[in-house]
């Protein structure tokens, strides 16, 4: 792999598995420095340990994402450890409950919009002062298939995914002449942690159904255009929403 990234500093949130764990890893291999972020310590290591073990740079981060004073010191860590900030790719998050919007658990409603958006204001607004520092950058906010469509029952999460769309925009015009550019992907369901423990297997059946290329996607795809729009062949890519979805949104 081309090391197109080489001298450049990333972080990942939501790195420790899945879609995260694939940006911290086709990152590194590209030359990059990557902060491994997550709840999930452990698994953090791990991702740190085989970035490290292919000859890459990589430091783990413990974080709760929904805590701004967390979030300020992960953005520190990164500069600290590296030196600076180039680039972010904003990606933890849970699923949440699943409920009609009348009988939705007002504890849960708040966790997801903690964890899905509200988190993704404090990265951007403790990383962007870090990039402008660094003279400039590029974020990658993961939002879902969800950012523009709804999902019955999971009020919670499409709510918080349509924002992070709205937060991608309005960020990329206000930094647009900054050298910094922000940019939305929109995964469909992906085989990861997040979907295969937490759908049953019949349920898991008839979503896979709804993707026309008839599987769930991988987290190297979705990875492989995340890197893509954090690279400097996007130059001109900012304020835009991505998908990454086998068609699921076509019909």
């Amino acid at each position: 792999m081309s090391k197109e990234f080489e001298g450049k500093v990333a972080l990942v949130t939501g790195a420790a598995s899945g879609i995260g764990a694939a940006c911290a890893l086709q990152l590194a291999a590209s030359g990059t420095a990557v902060v491994v972020a997550d709840l999930d310590e452990e698994g953090a290591k791990k991702v740190v340990a085989e970035i490290e073990a292919k000859g890459g740079k990589a430091a783990s981060f413990r974080i709760d994402v929904s805590v701004p004073e967390e979030v300020a010191a992960m953005v520190a860590f990164a500069k600290k450890t590296f030196g600076a900030l180039h680039l972010a790719v904003n990606n933890a998050g849970i699923g949440g409950p699943s409920a009609p919007v009348a009988e939705y658990p007002l504890d849960g409603w708040r966790k997801v919009i903690d964890i899905n958006l509200m988190s993704v204001f404090y990265c951007m607004h403790y990383e962007i002062p870090a990039m402008l520092e660094a003279g400039g950058g590029a974020i990658v906010n993961m939002s879902s298939i969800l950012g523009t469509q709804g999902f019955a029952n999971s009020s919670a999460y499409v709510a918080a995914k349509h924002g992070v769309v709205g937060l991608t925009k309005t960020a990329a015009m206000e930094y647009a002449t900054k050298n910094i550019r922000v940019t939305a992907v929109g995964p469909g369901f992906i085989e990861t942690p997040l979907v295969t423990n937490n759908i049953d297997p019949e349920a898991l059946k008839q979503i896979t159904a709804l993707h026309p290329v008839g599987r769930l996607g991988k987290p190297e795809e979705v990875a492989a255009l995340t890197c893509f729009l954090l690279s400097d062949k996007a130059s001109f890519i900012t304020g835009s929403y991505h998908l990454v979805d086998g068609a699921y949104t076509a019909p």
